[in-house]
């Protein structure tokens, strides 16, 4: 261990002023588990825990996203533990029941620690809680579009908030209108190919695009798609590297797809959704067995990928039944050339070619 450890404030953040914080109080709270919060969860959780003139959180809204296996967790344990001494009652949602089930197991493991007595647990998959005998409490739930309706809460946790969905929103939003001083506290990583989620992304985009009120955002995050062999862009994006992760568990990680390391160990958040719009399973119903008549030229389309590291190119022809064929001819590295292209386009006689991809089109255009 060289005794260096990641950048301990957010790449990215926005933070409203504020004089006052209970953040110290939560901090050591969780410090007499035995375990010590490390800089970069102290300094979240003051803007976390920051209190106005009036005595009402700063940031009524708070997301933030760090890589994972960094402890992003701990945070949310942190809030809920202070949360729960003073009396709040919280709800804790999350994409899987698996992640609410440790989430309520974390959180008892640091009350336990902390001498701190609990009046009623219930360890049930999907029906976790812990009550306090200072009146605070804590559900654990999965998310669901009815989830939460009819309660009422002072916190709501926003946990895995890459999968968290519009309707879930619609449900879940209005469960601390009723608190005299609601809090939701939004947490998880960028989305990547399978995140069903969209509240989040849109949540970052308006509070730094200016757009919001009431919400603060931090995130440890890369702009653009980078290399993933770039050590320093490892301890930038990586507050816990040093301390609980490690250089040789991320030398581990590197792999072939350079898009998800991006994503999911340096914060990529994408400007393009990596979703396609015909789903594998949608695209299958439709293949035939055998190739039909077809009638016409063709038409070509080609694909220049946003990362610049792919193009594909495939085919759409009319049908003797009035119907459209489409193929995918090949999808090849950038790298390798335009030639196959180039080849296929000698030899269709096509009526249109359509190339999408700024930095491809200018290049094949001039080739071809």
């Amino acid at each position: 261990m060289s005794g260096r450890v990641g950048r301990q404030t957010p790449t990215t953040s926005v933070i409203l002023p504020y004089t006052q914080t209970r953040g110290q109080e939560a901090i050591d709270l969780y410090n007499s588990t035995g375990r010590t919060a490390q800089e970069w969860q102290e300094l979240l959780l003051y803007d976390l825990l920051a209190l106005d003139a009036e005595g009402l959180y700063v940031h009524s809204i708070f997301g933030y996203a760090v890589p994972r296996r960094n402890g992003i967790n701990d945070i949310v344990a942190i809030r809920e533990m202070w949360g729960l001494v003073n009396g709040e009652h919280i709800l804790h949602t999350a994409h899987r029941t698996t992640t609410t089930h440790t989430a309520w197991e974390r959180l008892l493991d640091l009350l336990e620690k902390a001498h701190i007595e609990v009046e009623s647990t219930f360890r049930a998959f999907g029906k976790e809680h812990i009550y306090l005998d200072t009146g605070g409490r804590i559900e654990f739930r999965t998310r669901t579009s009815k989830g939460g309706l009819g309660e009422g809460y002072d916190l709501l946790v926003i946990d895995e908030a890459q999968e968290y969905q519009d309707d879930q929103e619609t449900a879940l939003k209005y469960v601390v209108s009723s608190s005299p001083n609601p809090q939701t506290v939004f947490c998880g990583t960028p989305p990547t190919a399978v995140s069903t989620g969209t509240v989040f992304t849109k949540l970052r985009a308006r509070t730094l695009q200016g757009q919001s009120v009431n919400t603060g955002w931090a995130e440890w995050s890369v702009e653009q798609m980078s290399d993933p062999l770039d050590v320093e862009l490892w301890y930038e994006t990586n507050p816990s590297l040093g301390t609980i992760l490690t250089e040789r568990k991320i030398r581990d990680e590197l792999g072939t797809d350079d898009t998800d390391f991006n994503i999911q160990r340096l914060g990529l958040w994408l400007k393009y959704n990596q979703k396609s719009a015909i789903s594998a399973t949608e695209w299958n119903l439709l293949r035939v067995d055998a190739l039909p008549e077809l009638t016409g030229k063709l038409h070509i389309g080609i694909k220049y990928g946003h990362d610049g590291t792919n193009a594909a190119m495939a085919i759409a022809v009319r049908t003797a039944d009035d119907k459209i064929l489409v193929e995918c001819i090949d999808c090849r590295p950038v790298r390798a050339g335009s030639a196959w292209m180039l080849d296929f386009l000698s030899r269709a006689q096509a009526q249109t070619v359509v190339i999408d991809g700024a930095n491809g089109q200018s290049i094949l255009a001039g080739e071809m």
